[in-house]
């Protein structure tokens, strides 16, 4: 992988804690100078992948460890000559990526494709020696990484490269991982490299690979490239935070103390549990720094408490809320919702009696292992049912056993694969150019919070935190939510830009006319790169409609017919003229009621109009009034509907279809995609009214039509 390194042991800008981690406590010169030797007898493992078969063990007990021997032996033999720009032989690169996925808990497939993720690019092994040897899986994984790493980490090849990684991930997750691996054990020897390029890897590493870390679950990974970006692109300020480090060790840290607090309330509960001290990496102490200024003692660590069932975490939850004073802000649960990377835990916070306050942690075993590694500690995605997680299909397909997949290179479905993962891959394919594709992908990587919602028939979407209605019908229909015009969230009308909340069950309302489109306005609604790139593409094709969307708010259109039709009531008042009232619009049958206004006339209102009880209210008698028994009536009618072309068209022809005539019709500006119709119409005959509503509710985009 092409990956310029020196000792990770000498690297002069790792932070002397990453130093002493478990994953880089080997030293690499002397495993160097062991795979040049070649292992002293056939039948043991080369020394210098013992500790790979050590860590590998420790999760697997039962794996196949002469798969990686051979594997081993095949990477060492393609490398040998082969230097790194430190000197070193650069088997020692494979070997370092291969530890760090044998810690965190990888299957023997993925270890064995480590081994062997750069021998089919920098030496003359082919994908077909690797499929014949270690079987589809292994040359799946390797050919996932080749892939990827065949174009040169120029600025201007970025784009394409990550747009490859990302379809390579979309095939095997296990693919990400190993880079994600490769990535880091670069990133601890990245010294031998010039300044500028070393900030240029740093820069890319913290807008893609770290986010993706956090979106796969890989946190023991995301964390240490976070402190190594923060020593190469801040400089200053990691040196400040190191010291604030040291400074701290040298004080007395209150979390042991607290920590023995917490084991002893466990105990004497009787619930068993693990009480760890776990201090916080640079970068989270340095944003806690930020957020609150001068640091206290118990700020530089977390308290972690681990059990056996998810039961017994809520009672280690409800013990120290009661023995300690919960700071009720701090609690979140992570068991009930997980987030979208897998990660589950409780997480609170406690004042002990002396003033101190401590981040407390409580997860189960399991949650902890699957909290480093994500993804990696799910094993083999596509394994049969059958197959144990340690026992991969390389060593099913090196026996001579069918591999799981019947054709490697056909899309396979992934029951790990996260829903962000699904949605850059549809849209990807979409992105019109590098640049958009680059842009859009670290926005949609900055997203750290995924939300559920429910589809009226049944389904679910997964849509990141703040997505809108626009977001939902373009995640939910594809490029026919161009004709979207309103939604129903849980039940209730609402416009398309309304953002959604997490649970949400939302019904997309999609026009009839296909010549409907998007309007501007909806990119500033928009959250997720596929309805963005979507509707920026439809307006770009669309000039004119695009202009007339944004085109500013006119006044209320009015439309007035050539006469006006005469009042068909009768007030018990002789010679007295009547008039309609406006403010109701009654017609027969309903029941109405007459009042004397200024110069006698007698305005008629509905009975259950609220200035029928204005005027009873003040003292004013009404008048009796009656229909006459065959008579056309006028009435006002409001049509409330959700904007789009041609609508008033379609109204008005649909008006005209029941043979009713227009008096006068008033179109207000659109709201939020919400547009607002009043007619005055004259009707032939007033039994005809509910009929002419049903039908200008029919017309698509019509969400209701009430009487005025």
């Amino acid at each position: 992988m092409s990956a310029e390194a020196t000792n990770p042991e000498a690297h002069p800008e790792a932070p002397p804690e990453l130093r002493r981690r478990g994953r880089t406590r080997l030293d690499l010169r002397r495993l160097g100078r062991a795979a040049l030797l070649g292992p002293t007898s056939r039948d043991r493992l080369p020394d210098a992948i013992g500790h790979v078969a050590e860590a590998h063990r420790a999760h697997h007990p039962d794996a196949d460890l002469s798969v990686l021997r051979r594997a081993y032996l095949l990477a060492e033999t393609s490398h040998r000559g082969q230097m790194r720009k430190s000197g070193e032989p650069y088997i020692t690169h494979p070997l370092a990526v291969t530890l760090i996925l044998a810690e965190l808990g990888a299957e023997t497939t993925t270890l064995t494709a480590s081994l062997l993720h750069d021998t089919v690019e920098d030496t003359d092994v082919t994908l077909d020696q690797v499929g014949e040897e270690f079987g589809d899986e292994v040359r799946f994984i390797v050919d996932g990484v080749t892939k990827v790493e065949k174009i040169d980490y120029g600025a201007a090849a970025e784009p394409e490269t990550f747009r490859k990684m990302l379809v390579a991930t979309g095939n095997d997750v296990r693919v990400m991982s190993i880079k994600l691996a490769d990535r880091l054990h670069n990133m601890r020897t990245l010294g031998v490299m010039r300044p500028e390029k070393q900030a240029r890897i740093a820069k890319v590493t913290r807008d893609v690979l770290i986010p993706l870390a956090e979106r796969l679950g890989v946190q023991a990974l995301k964390t240490e490239l976070e402190d190594l970006v923060f020593a190469i692109l801040h400089p200053e300020e990691y040196e400040r935070t190191r010291a604030l480090i040291a400074a701290h060790a040298g004080d007395r840290d209150p979390l042991p103390a607290i920590a023995d607090s917490v084991r002893t309330v466990l105990r004497e509960a009787g619930i068993t549990a693990e009480v760890q001290v776990r201090p916080r990496h640079f970068v989270s102490v340095h944003r806690i720094a930020l957020n609150r200024g001068e640091l206290r003692g118990s700020d530089f660590g977390r308290i972690l408490v681990l059990v056996a069932e998810n039961a017994d975490c809520y009672a280690v939850l409800g013990e120290l809320h009661t023995c300690f004073t919960p700071v009720v802000s701090e609690f979140k649960d992570f068991i009930a919702t997980p987030k979208f990377n897998l990660y589950q835990s409780l997480h609170t916070a406690v004042a002990t009696p002396e003033g101190h306050v401590a981040e407390v942690i409580v997860r189960t075993r399991q949650m902890h292992r699957v909290a480093e590694a994500g993804v990696v500690a799910l094993g083999n995605p596509y394994a049969t049912a059958s197959a144990a997680c340690g026992a991969s299909t390389t060593a099913t397909a090196a026996s001579g056993a069918p591999a799981a997949p019947a054709d490697p290179y056909e899309e396979r479905v992934d029951p790990t694969r996260p829903g962000w993962l699904s949605r850059l891959l549809d849209w990807q394919q979409s992105a019109p150019d590098p640049d958009t594709f680059w842009s859009v992908l670290r926005a949609e990587l900055a997203q750290d919070r995924e939300i559920t919602v429910f589809r009226a028939d049944g389904g679910t979407l997964g849509l990141p935190a703040g997505a809108s209605c626009i977001d939902a019908a373009y995640a939910q229909h594809g490029e026919a939510a161009h004709s979207c015009i309103g939604a129903r969230v849980n039940g209730r009308l609402t416009s398309l830009s309304a953002p959604l909340s997490d649970g949400d069950t939302v019904q997309l309302l999609l026009a009839q006319d296909a010549s409907s489109g998007p309007a501007a306005e909806w990119l500033d609604h928009a959250k997720t790169p596929a309805a963005r790139i979507a509707i920026s593409s439809w307006l770009e094709t669309h000039p004119d409609r695009a202009m007339a969307t944004t085109t500013a708010a006119r006044a209320p259109l009015s439309v007035v017919g050539a006469r006006g039709g005469g009042a068909n009531a009768v007030a018990d008042l002789p010679n007295a003229p009547v008039r309609l009232a406006g403010c109701c619009t009654p017609v027969p049958p309903d029941a109405v009621a007459g009042f004397v206004v200024r110069g006698g006339a007698v305005t008629v209102h509905r009975i259950h109009c609220a200035a029928v009880a204005q005027m009873r209210a003040v003292g004013r008698t009404s008048v009796a009034v009656h229909w006459r028994a065959t008579a056309d009536c006028r009435v006002t009618l409001l049509a409330e509907s959700f904007g789009r072309p041609h609508l008033l068209a379609d109204l008005t022809e649909a008006i005209a279809r029941e043979g009713v005539e227009v008096v006068s019709a008033t179109v207000e500006p659109p709201v939020e995609q919400r547009v607002r119709h009043t007619y005055t119409l004259q009707l032939p005959d007033a039994a005809g009214l509910p009929a002419l509503m049903r039908a200008m509710r029919n017309v698509p985009g019509v969400y209701d039509v009430s009487r005025a």
